[in-house]
């Protein structure tokens, strides 16, 4: 059976995650959702929109099942799994000052809700107005940006045109990768942030995005697909740098060395992993007709090979590491040193 895909929706309080959750919640969408939240009143569903509840468990008038987290999410997701048939997808929502990485790792962990389910990606909602400010003072909200495969820059009505620049540039400057979709009231379309298989390890790098390179004028011709990298000229945008957040992008043209890879990056993870939020990865092993794909969040890895290379692919190894304050220079000497 298919696995469920589960996307992970986190985000600062008061940035907007009610208000998307409330959208996944009634809209007519034609889907039918399980959403995982922390506490039910929280979100301020209207009771009149519950059809039925059953202790933890309540279903929706749009048919959308909704469950709290009062106990064990491992727990919750077990017992979601016995009611498989009845829903599309799962959505987790985080409590406000949560950091998504110990849900994301439920998915490394767990044997069982590994073979039900898989993560699909990991939204954060930020709001426009606040984000600079929640950087300087959270950790927690770098985290949330760090981490995310999808950002809904929400409340975009609240500020300023250079105002707005800036916040996305400093999103751009603590995470290139993530998807970025301008809102107010949240109102992307839900298949920007539902079922967006950013987890999914085929895809998982379609990533280069063209402003890592300094724009020389010049366009250049990358083959984007439906990869959509936000902006691609700036306009005088200014470059920030995080101070402590960064991602480490390196690609190699040929084969590496899967007898000196594999032990480098457990050791590079069991090392600096607490300061490592996500790496993946795509790998041409030596003699090695399939692409070997990787993933991880902080310390746990999970990786496997996956389909053949295809006959006009070219054989290009790529790994990214996100994190704060990352042994930059180590880490290229250490990939340098797996090349066959």
């Amino acid at each position: 059976m298919d696995k469920i895909p589960v996307t992970v929706l986190t985000g600062y309080l008061g940035a907007g995650k009610t208000t998307l959750l409330n959208r996944i919640l009634t809209e007519q969408h034609g889907k039918k959702y399980a959403v995982i939240v922390n506490e039910f009143g929280e979100i301020g569903i209207d009771n009149d929109l519950v059809v039925g509840a059953d202790e933890e468990v309540f279903e929706m008038n749009n048919g959308c099942i909704c469950c709290t987290v009062r106990g064990d999410l491992i727990r919750i997701l077990e017992g979601l799994m016995k009611r498989r048939g009845k829903f599309d997808a799962i959505i987790v929502e985080t409590t406000g000052l949560a950091d998504p990485a110990p849900v994301a790792q439920t998915f490394f962990v767990d044997q069982e809700v590994q073979d039900t389910a898989r993560l699909d990606a990991v939204v954060t909602v930020a709001d426009a107005k606040w984000l600079s400010e929640r950087l300087k003072d959270a950790p927690e909200a770098k985290n949330q940006i760090a981490f995310a495969d999808v950002i809904v820059l929400n409340k975009i009505d609240t500020v300023e045109p250079a105002k707005l620049r800036e916040v996305e540039a400093r999103i751009r400057a603590i995470n290139p990768y993530a998807k970025l979709h301008k809102a107010e009231r949240c109102n992307v379309p839900l298949d920007a942030v539902l079922e967006r298989n950013a987890f999914n390890l085929d895809r998982i790098l379609e990533i280069e995005p063209d402003f890592l390179v300094e724009d020389d004028g010049h366009d250049h011709d990358h083959d984007h697909g439906a990869h959509d990298h936000g902006h691609h000229h700036h306009g005088g945008l200014k470059h920030y740098h995080d101070e402590d957040m960064q991602s480490v992008a390196i690609a190699h043209d040929g084969d590496v060395d899967a007898q000196k890879f594999m032990p480098w990056l457990n050791d590079l993870v069991q090392r600096e992993g607490g300061k490592i939020l996500r790496s993946k990865g795509i790998l041409a092993f030596k003699g090695e007709p399939k692409r070997f794909v990787f993933q991880g969040v902080h310390m746990m890895l999970d990786g496997d090979v996956q389909r053949d290379w295809k006959p006009d692919e070219k054989r290009l190894s790529k790994v990214v590491f996100i994190g704060r304050d990352l042994p930059e220079q180590a880490i290229r000497e250490g990939f340098q040193a797996c090349l066959a």
